[in-house]
């Protein structure tokens, strides 16, 4: 069968700006179907949400699944399932029914499908046991369920029970969704089917999508196990790879903070098998905005399987993000060996400022020995109304001496950035070269005393 199916989901579908997420890559591959018989159950929704253009891209996909089973069960398409392999017709709405048992006749099957009309509510319970019914429990050949809906369950007993039966009894369940008019419940496919549910279920919100995904599952089918199976991962660069978790099959390992590759040296040679792997991401930009979260994804193996991995996106949450002005063009500049002085024409520069710097001294008089002292500066501009708005405060500590007696300290380069765009003082806006009023307050106070607070005492004389 070669690979079935391929899957990439991360768990959310929005984080903050520095969020992290987790992604989970998934395969599942199943031997060669001309070399291993197999009966497959095509599970398809007729109800009433089908109507129109979903309906008929629903046929026209489960048709083309039959034609490629038919070409690879004996390499051509001779209007016959050949190599002991099967294919049923199960369809439902509010009740199911089987439409045809498992048979080999193409022209069947298709008529079945042509047959289906839509209308009714969604039974997945019965379609589930109308399907499994099909299967002979003395046949040596593998069982395959292709469930296809586009609703929730609105009929009928809860299904879940009766497909996890199925799975016991060693029947392997895919599940194509199409999102219809009544939504669909991904984590609900994902319990009915088989594990890992990331590599055999595939969700679509476009039934034009529905021709291609039949076709991709079937030709995948059809295909032997893979060998040598290589996947090189990379991650968007606005994002960073900050833990990997050992696969379920096979090994990864992180070239870089961006990349991964995962091998595999054979999946589904014998048996069905799956296996997923899960990293997490951090993102790392500043920017907000629907982000891919892969860069790119390759896949290879020795038996040239196509697969093709989705591309999940997930909406970055940054707030209000304030971007400062560019830095320099830089100019590039080389010293050839021994060369011990270099002459360049470095271009024009020119006065960019948009702001300016305030820079002060502070004397804090009579500081005593042995006592540290907390300063804070306050700054305020003027108006010319008189009126005060804040420019921002500075704290800090100063150190205790220890000279024999009090004295003055002086505090140098206290600095305050002043841009031009906040200027109240009543000057030309922007313009560097006018006049700003400003207001300084200063609090100082000692943070070492000799005060520790005591019991009061009463003495009665």
């Amino acid at each position: 069968m070669g690979i079935t199916n391929s899957n990439k989901q991360i768990n959310v579908d929005r984080i903050d700006c520095d969020g992290t997420l987790r992604v989970t890559l998934a395969l599942s591959a199943s031997p060669d179907i001309s070399t291993n018989p197999t009966d497959i159950v095509l599970v398809l929704d007729r109800s009433g949400s089908m109507a129109g253009s979903p309906l008929a891209n629903m046929k026209a996909g489960a048709k083309t699944f039959i034609d490629i089973i038919d070409e690879a069960t004996d390499s051509a398409q001779d209007g016959n399932i050949g190599s002991g392999s099967r294919i049923g017709i199960v369809s439902f709405s509010d009740t199911a029914v089987a439409n045809t048992q498992l048979i080999t006749s193409v022209d069947t099957l298709k008529d079945a499908v042509d047959s289906l009309t839509a209308g009714g509510s969604t039974n997945h319970a019965d379609a589930f046991q109308q399907a499994t019914q099909l299967f002979d429990p003395l046949s040596a050949n593998a069982k395959v369920i292709v469930m296809f809906t586009d609703g929730k369950t609105t009929s009928g007993v809860p299904p879940a029970p009766i497909a996890a039966a199925a799975r016991a009894s060693g029947v392997i369940i895919y599940c194509i969704g199409l999102i219809g008019l009544d939504g669909i419940d991904i984590n609900v496919l994902n319990d009915w089917a088989t594990d890992p549910d990331a590599s055999h279920v595939a969700v679509t919100p476009n039934d034009e999508d529905l021709e291609q995904l039949f076709k991709d599952l079937a030709a995948n089918i059809s295909k032997t196990g893979a060998t040598d199976i290589v996947i090189d991962e990379i991650v968007n660069s606005d994002f960073t790879i900050t833990s990997l978790t050992p696969p379920t099959k096979g090994t990864a390992m992180m070239t870089d903070s961006h990349t991964i590759q995962w091998k595999i040296p054979e999946l589904g040679v014998t048996a069905n098998e799956g296996a997923s792997l899960e990293f997490l991401v951090r993102h790392t930009a500043q920017d907000s905005g629907e982000k891919l979260v892969n860069q790119s994804i390759s896949y290879s193996d020795n038996e040239g399987n196509v697969v093709v991995f989705p591309e999940p996106s997930v909406l970055v949450d940054c707030g209000i993000v304030v971007h400062p002005e560019p830095c320099p063009i830089p100019v590039d500049l080389t010293a050839e060996s021994c060369q011990d002085s270099i002459i360049i024409d470095a271009g024009d520069a020119y006065l960019q400022s948009l702001g300016r710097i305030l820079q002060m001294d502070v004397t804090v008089k009579n500081v005593c020995p042995g006592k540290r002292v907390a300063l804070a500066i306050v700054l305020t501009e003027v108006d010319p109304n008189g009126l005060e708005y804040s420019r921002g405060m500075k704290t800090l500590t100063i150190p205790a001496h220890d000279y024999p007696s009090c004295r003055d300290v002086l505090v140098k380069c206290v600095k305050f950035v002043l841009p031009e765009d906040l200027d109240v003082s009543g000057g030309i806006p922007t313009a560097m070269c006018s006049t700003r009023s400003f207001k300084v307050r200063l609090i100082a106070h000692n943070i070492d005393t000799d005060y520790q607070c005591c019991d009061s005492i009463v003495t009665i004389l």
